[in-house]
């Protein structure tokens, strides 16, 4: 079955995402944007998963047997290149082909607005309606050079020139540091030394070769991924550790003496920084499973704290409606006003170096005062596969009245079941991009949180 779901669609791979199955998607956005444009352009690029250039291939043709003109990435990129350059290059539509997190098995298909943003509902739901509409076209990689209607080209320079204005470099490149980037074999790679080099700076990279499997993990910078950077960014005395995610849109921060950071405090970390120092207006946008640390700070800074859906595109439809100014998701995609309204994991980096230089003090420094001033919050996420369930559906649920003896204040259903206590939560919610439970609490002692993720546990197996 082919369905859009929380990002893009995605599927295992010769199972339902398959070549013929991505000519009838490709074919319905042909469709789609045959409907708005004569002449529609479309860029596209892919990842470093299994196959991802052969699958962009087939969609290029599908689209250019359809007579829409296309740039085709040369090489594997990051999915903030594509939608960088859909929104500056004048394009109808990118295409990203990626499963983004997702384990090797997985690939998928990504849509980008012309204003860079991911697709929502509105469009993707128009593409669905168009699937298995028509005959799908065809043409060969030689007719479609001579035509013109397919250019393979370099996309990345455009990008990493306008990063390189983005941020101070003048002042980041005073720092002097000694970086450790694990890019979990994927798309990222060295974007961070394009954007900075020269500098005083010594990054050394892990797991950057081409590797489809990903070594055996989900290529998500999760601290049970990411085990081996945590443990040589102590050992070899690295300044910082820093992971991408699979295609690069996400980001995790690690350090010597504190360890894993994700981004449920690099979010309102940054957004001190963007909104005091970079003196950005606009409030702060998070998912509804996002830290109340996010809420605290943006109280303190005077700015609303947008709550959404889990989904980037929600949180891009607050950037382009001119709401806030930094936004982010739990799984460390944090998204910038005046850059993509989209995710990048380079560029959110290149900001808390940035926050850096300005304050003239470490991470480790300034994760201690945000912690000092709003207090520490412990947030954990397990999932549940749903062939281990013995009914899938959360209406089922029935709702405690108590969380570990402290009284549920209110019920959340914006996406998924989120139970709220005075200074404890706990949500349980369907994936929309693999088929299990996601369980995620947080609280104000990891061992609080731990047990709540147990008790969310039961709570699904009792489905």
């Amino acid at each position: 079955m082919i369905k859009f779901g929380t990002d893009g669609w995605r599927g295992v791979i010769a199972d339902d995402f398959t070549f013929e199955n991505l000519k009838i998607v490709s074919q319905a956005i042909a469709l789609y944007l045959k409907k708005k444009k004569d002449t529609p352009r479309v860029v596209i690029g892919y990842d470093a998963r299994f196959l991802s250039p052969e699958f962009a291939t087939i969609c290029a043709l599908t689209l250019g047997a359809n007579k829409i003109k296309v740039v085709i990435s040369q090489n594997y990129v990051p999915s903030p290149i594509v939608s960088f350059n859909s929104l500056k290059g004048n394009y109808d539509l990118g295409i990203m082909i990626t499963a983004s997190h997702n384990p090797a098995q997985f690939n998928g298909l990504k849509i980008k607005t012309p204003q860079g943003a991911a697709a929502d509902e509105s469009l993707t739901n128009e593409i669905e309606k168009l699937l298995y509409k028509g005959k799908i076209k065809s043409i060969s990689w030689e007719e479609a050079k001579k035509k013109g209607l397919i250019e393979v080209k370099e996309i990345t320079s455009c990008c990493v020139n306008f990063l390189k204005g983005f941020v101070n470099l003048k002042k980041i490149r005073k720092l002097k540091l000694k970086l450790l980037v694990d890019v979990m074999y994927g798309a990222g790679d060295k974007f961070i030394e394009k954007v900075i080099s020269p500098s005083f700076f010594k990054i050394d990279y892990l797991h950057n070769e081409f590797n489809p499997s990903f070594g055996g993990i989900h290529p998500e910078p999760t601290s049970n991924n990411l085990k081996e950077l945590i443990e040589k960014v102590k050992k070899y005395n690295y300044d910082l550790g820093v992971a991408l995610d699979g295609d690069g849109d996400r980001l995790a921060v690690v350090t010597p003496k504190i360890g894993f950071i994700d981004a449920q405090v690099l979010l309102p970390l940054l957004a001190i920084h963007v909104i005091k120092n970079r003196k950005e207006k606009g409030g702060i946008g998070k998912t509804v499973v996002g830290s109340n640390l996010i809420d605290e700070v943006a109280l303190s800074l005077g700015v609303e704290c947008y709550e959404t859906r889990v989904g980037f595109k929600h949180i891009s439809n607050l950037f382009q409606k001119g709401l806030i100014c930094i936004g982010g998701e739990e799984a460390g995609g944090i998204g910038l006003k005046r850059y993509i309204p989209e995710r990048d994991g380079t560029a959110s980096f290149l900001l808390l170096l940035e926050m850096m230089a300005y304050e003239e003090k470490d991470l480790e420094s300034l994760l201690k005062e945000l912690w000092k001033k709003y207090g520490r919050w412990y947030y954990q996420r397990t999932s549940i596969s749903l062939k281990d369930m013995k009914r899938k559906s959360l209406g089922k649920l029935k709702i405690p009245h108590h969380l570990l003896g402290k009284k549920v204040e209110r019920v959340n259903t914006l996406d998924g079941i989120k139970l709220i206590t005075k200074d404890t939560w706990l949500m349980l919610r369907k994936s929309g991009t693999e088929p299990i439970i996601r369980i995620y609490a947080e609280a104000k002692t990891k061992k609080e949180t731990t047990s709540l993720l147990n008790l969310g546990k039961e709570l699904v197996y009792a489905l």
